[in-house]
């Protein structure tokens, strides 16, 4: 079992259909529960145990997931607002170091992910057909269609959820 990725890689290359949106769509909507769901009874020294070796602890995960939904949100405004606007990256590692990430309480993340799905969820079920066909540009993989976009934010909370899901069965960590 590959620990990095639980669930596969992302396939940036595959056509994302409009009859996938709802269900992508209630994906980002279920994130948030299934997130909390993960880490529910996690005593300190749990959220503190890496989920691989040599990777992020489960509380830096914790706080990864808003962290990195909150750009998306934001990529999704950007290309609803601007014609194909270039984004800009951040540095994943670099915030998962940060003494907040490494040390905060994790509710406090998981506040802010349920809130920023709710806004997500929102904006993306008011969207029409036309809007769909939006995109930003991303400096290293390019043109990133919404759908796209929507698609890769799902399997990323699918992502990391399993990262929890399996460290608790590996380590035998009941709820």
């Amino acid at each position: 079992m590959d620990l990095s990725y639980p669930i596969g890689r992302f396939d940036f290359k595959q056509v994302v259909e409009p009859a996938r949106y709802p269900a992508l769509i209630e994906e980002i909507a279920a994130a948030p529960g299934l997130f909390r769901a993960a880490v529910h009874g996690l005593d300190p020294a749990q959220l503190d145990t890496p989920y691989r070796p040599g990777g992020w602890t489960v509380r830096q995960v914790v706080h990864h997931l808003p962290d990195s939904h909150m750009n998306g949100y934001s990529r999704f405004r950007l290309a609803l607002t601007e014609e194909q606007p270039t984004i800009k990256p951040y540095d994943e590692a670099g915030w998962a170091e940060l003494a907040d990430a490494r040390s905060g309480p994790v509710d406090v993340s998981l506040e802010l992910l349920t809130a920023l799905h709710a806004r997500w969820v929102a904006l993306v079920e008011s969207l029409t057909p036309e809007q769909w066909t939006r995109a930003y540009r991303h400096p290293d993989m390019g043109q990133v269609g919404l759908g796209t976009a929507l698609a890769l934010y799902a399997w990323h909370g699918r992502h990391h959820v399993a990262h929890v899901t399996r460290l608790r069965e590996r380590s035998g960590w009941r709820s």
